[in-house]
């Protein structure tokens, strides 16, 4: 088993999503990393605006990480029936990439709009903004009440906190109703 490094795997994932023309960017813990405190992950959590025609080509390409990578392409498609998730595990380092298939909404398409590119291994990776992960936090602490999701809310305020929009940030945790969970962490 070669060594664990979820970067490489990133790297090597997201310039299939690139050759395709999949547009993504990359959130959760990895992203936390890049806005906020390092923190280890194993997995590489990938929003995707994903349709089943580019389902084969893509499990192909992924395919071609690693001889034996793992994906399902039925998992896939249902996925995207039902904005759900589907993943690709890298055997040769156990690193596994979570695909997220986008909603279609108006929070989504902000998401997207609002990319950020950062260089990962010399090669340039959209990641979601530090905004949009605070905000994509909040709603997940309202889903499930982990402690993880707040440190990582204040991580990223505290590290990022310079350079956020926070007029955009609070008018959007109001929209969302965690505004009050926010406000805690800005006073």
């Amino acid at each position: 088993m070669e060594e664990i490094n979820p970067s490489k795997l990133l790297t090597q994932v997201t310039e299939v999503l690139d050759k395709l023309e999949i547009p993504y960017f990359i959130t959760g813990g990895f992203a936390v990393s890049v806005w906020g405190r390092p923190r280890a992950t194993f997995d590489i959590d990938i929003v995707v605006n994903l349709i089943e025609p580019e389902v084969p080509k893509l499990a192909e390409m992924l395919r071609g990480i690693s001889e034996f990578g793992y994906i399902d392409e039925n998992t896939a498609k249902e996925a995207i029936k039902t904005n759900g998730e589907f993943n690709f595990i890298d055997p040769d380092t156990g690193v596994k990439a979570d695909f997220w298939v986008a909603r279609d909404d108006e929070m989504a398409k902000e998401e997207y709009r609002r990319i950020k590119k950062k260089e990962i291994n010399g090669q340039e990776v959209c990641f979601i903004s530090p905004e949009d992960l605070i905000l994509s936090k909040l709603r997940w602490y309202k889903i499930s009440p982990s402690s993880r999701h707040l440190e990582d809310v204040e991580s990223i305020l505290k590290i990022s906190g310079d350079i956020l929009d926070k007029k955009y940030l609070l008018k959007q945790a109001r929209k969302q109703g965690t505004w009050d969970t926010l406000n805690k962490y800005l006073n």
